[in-house]
């Protein structure tokens, strides 16, 4: 019964940790427009960090111990505060 439990768990984990590593790279330019250079060329360094990891991941399939796939997830929330920088900044009309 307890061992059944663990690979349940260990199966669960694992896919879920497949979803994260396979999920799509973060858009680039995506709300930036053109008036935060910065901001847009710092999105730019986001997608790719996400694509050299990517490829890490794949030199080692995939077994980085899910640091790589956190570290994903990560640049995917670094994205989004960029794009909501940008909204604020524009808001604010800068």
């Amino acid at each position: 019964m307890k061992r059944a439990l663990i690979i349940g768990l260990v199966v669960g984990i694992a896919m879920s940790a497949g979803c994260v590593a396979m999920a799509d790279a973060p858009a680039p330019y995506v709300d930036i427009g053109f008036r935060h250079g910065n901001l847009r060329n710092a999105q730019e360094n986001i997608v790719q960090a996400w694509e050299l990891v990517d490829q890490a991941q794949y030199a080692n399939d995939y077994q980085l111990g899910g640091h790589a796939a956190r570290a994903k997830e990560l640049l995917f929330e670094a994205n989004q505060e960029l794009r909501m920088a940008a909204t604020s900044a524009n808001h604010h009309g800068y």
